[in-house]
């Protein structure tokens, strides 16, 4: 039996799923920063019509797996499966987003790494031949995430300067077992790790080893280096977790320069926006895959992109608890064309 399994952690895709189709949706805030025109729509409302903070991160994500079926001429009955997932409790935003439409469901949980992950699981499986076709869906949303773990926006708390702003939008990537667009051809499953950091402010901090750890090993499983990437990009370390992470990465000798970007960085203006340390959530690596790097694969202009989603794996009651915040990162290859 041929095996798919590289190294300690990582998975060779040798069929290449491609990424047929990919829809990005964003909040007010995300609209008016950098990557305004990479989105395929920002609403101006953050509630979208609805009641709740709660029901708009499900219309989001509604909203992203519908544009990207409509892009791949694909009806909702004809996807086989679904990965989705949200920083709410017991992912509801998931759950409602996909209450009633009948599609074979997977949840996940992996904090703001989720889009990694779903993209991981959603190619094994095309891959594998278990699914002629599955979606990676995620999402966040800002008022939501404050009135989980940490204050309802009422209260109108100080935000720390280590601290990040939870992005609003949702992002979906359609994997096909045949077709045109961006493969996945590896991935490298990361393991939870913790450096003792406890404030829940500071994720970028917490995170920032886990991305070390996963890029080292998806370096060595494979055989491969900074020189096989035109970009490394992280899902939400923001300003100072990047830094770390370079500076982790310099003393093995590992040198990224300005391959090494991160998508919390990239969606807001650090300047005009007052998003202290960046973006995060979810939805971050899910609205700036799915808009701008896919834009920049389907262009040529990347060749080959290394997502390293990044997750802190904490819980409101954990950081009650004066908990150390465990975090992972999952590392996601993809290739223009297919590859070599």
């Amino acid at each position: 039996m041929q095996t798919r399994h590289r190294g300690k952690q990582s998975l060779i895709f040798p069929n290449r799923p491609v990424i047929g189709a990919a829809a990005s949706v964003a909040g007010k805030k995300e609209g008016e920063g950098p990557l305004r025109s990479r989105f395929d729509r920002a609403f101006r409302d953050n509630l979208l019509g609805q009641k709740s903070w709660e029901q708009a991160e499900s219309r989001l994500q509604s909203i992203a797996m519908d544009m990207a079926l409509k892009k791949a001429a694909l009806a909702a009955k004809e996807l086989a499966l679904v990965f989705s997932g949200d920083l709410l409790n017991q992912c509801v935003g998931s759950s409602f987003a996909l209450c009633g439409k009948g599609i074979p469901s997977l949840g996940l949980y992996g904090a703001c790494s989720t889009m990694a992950e779903a993209l991981l699981l959603s190619a094994a499986c095309v891959d594998a031949g278990f699914a002629e076709n599955a979606m990676a869906l995620s999402s966040s949303h800002f008022a939501a995430a404050e009135r989980q773990y940490r204050f309802p926006l009422g209260y109108g708390g100080q935000r720390t300067p280590t601290s990040q702003w939870t992005v609003t939008g949702a992002g979906a990537a359609l994997l096909q077992a045949t077709g045109g667009g961006p493969s996945v051809t590896c991935a490298t499953i990361g393991s939870v790790t913790e450096r003792g950091i406890k404030d829940a402010n500071n994720m970028g901090a917490a995170m920032a080893p886990a991305a070390f750890q996963t890029i080292l090993a998806h370096f060595d499983d494979l055989g491969r280096g900074p020189e096989d990437y035109d970009r490394i990009v992280t899902g939400d370390l923001g300003y100072l977790g990047r830094s770390i992470l370079a500076e982790l990465l310099e003393r093995e000798g590992i040198h990224l320069g300005e391959k090494l970007e991160d998508c919390g960085e990239l969606i807001f203006d650090r300047k005009t926006q007052d998003v202290h340390c960046g973006g995060s959530g979810c939805g971050c690596s899910a609205v700036v895959l799915c808009g701008h790097y896919m834009n920049e694969l389907r262009s040529g202009r990347i060749k080959r992109l290394l997502l390293c989603g990044t997750g802190a794996l904490l819980s409101p009651v954990s950081t009650q608890q004066g908990a150390v915040i465990p975090a992972i990162c999952h590392a996601v290859c993809i290739e223009a064309n297919g590859g070599a």
